[in-house]
């Protein structure tokens, strides 16, 4: 059921999230707990909390990707069992493990609370298998070794596994970037699924494919820096400059050049250079020190 109108941020696995009934329940509940733990919401359609619960744990539970079911149970058609667990308000949430009631709580609850419960409910049947996320690791030292073709093997092999595997997706696009394939980069990109298509991953790659794209018309370094030191009010020069640096894994330079551009306009060319700024500290992890104290002085000088 997607709870009173509201829809769940992706779509849950079939079978992961039912509606419930007091004939049903034995099987639902009961059996199908001996081997996956089972959230049972207790809710109604008169209930205010309940329309607040209901989409919210809806999408807890979609995220845990089956490790834990959920049932919901219109306590107006069937009371029988909402009595015999002494339901007296609702929503009510109980988790059921080998049979048995383990966990529960009353009213409705922050997402952050809503995530611990159902991870923990979730790691009653053991810690989640972390095959995928080893071998993502391992494609990353591949792809950091310089052996970009053998990563993409393995990236691309993750996705046969787990399609919407965001840290898999973003290393492949990254990869077909190493191996200098920037159109097959972009056709993954495309086809990345909706539900990562805004991941953290995936804006990343998104980010170095356009820097990559840029630097492929990047002019010489020299002869920028020629252009710039003749007429510093050379505003293109100094952004195709910091496009050539950071072809020539010349990140920190590229950086000063632009937050330079910055200062010295910060509207030219509808704010060109804090966009390529942006693109860079996104194409980065967000704690690199780069984006750290670049991002830093962009603040000092935006509110300066």
């Amino acid at each position: 059921m997607l709870g009173l109108g509201d829809q769940p941020t992706a779509a849950a696995p079939e079978g992961i999230i039912i509606d419930g009934t007091d004939a049903s329940f034995a099987a639902d509940v009961i059996e199908a707990s001996q081997t996956v733990p089972v959230i049972v919401d207790f809710w109604a359609t008169w209930c205010g909390p309940c329309k607040t619960l209901g989409p919210a744990i809806e999408a807890a539970v979609t995220k845990a990707g089956g490790r834990v079911k959920l049932v919901k149970i219109d306590v107006d058609q069937n009371q029988a069992y909402a009595s015999q667990l002494q339901v007296q308000s609702i929503p009510t949430v109980y988790a059921f493990w080998k049979g048995q009631p383990v966990d529960g709580f009353q009213g409705a609850l922050p997402a952050s609370q809503l995530d611990e419960f159902v991870t923990k409910v979730a790691n009653l049947a053991g810690e989640p298998d972390n095959g995928l996320d080893d071998a993502v690791a391992a494609a990353e030292e591949m792809l950091a070794s310089g052996e970009a073709a053998d990563a993409a093997e393995t990236f691309a092999a993750i996705l046969q596994e787990e399609p919407a595997h965001a840290a898999a997706y973003g290393g492949l696009v990254r990869s077909h970037i190493a191996i200098g394939d920037l159109d097959q980069a972009e056709a993954v990109l495309n086809g990345a699924p909706v539900e990562i298509a805004e991941a953290t991953e995936v804006e990343a790659a998104r980010a170095q494919l356009d820097l990559a794209r840029q630097a492929s018309a990047a002019g010489p370094i020299q002869e920028l820096l020629d252009k710039v030191e003749a007429d510093p009010s050379n505003k293109q020069a100094r952004l195709d400059l910091a496009v050539a640096m950071h072809a020539n894994g010349d990140t920190k330079e590229a950086v000063d050049v632009l937050l330079a551009l910055f200062k010295l306009d910060r509207e030219w060319n509808d704010a060109a250079a804090k966009t390529q700024l942006f693109t860079i500290f996104d194409a980065l992890p967000p704690q690199d020190p780069v984006v750290l104290a670049g991002r830093r002085k962009l603040s000092s000088l935006i509110f300066a």
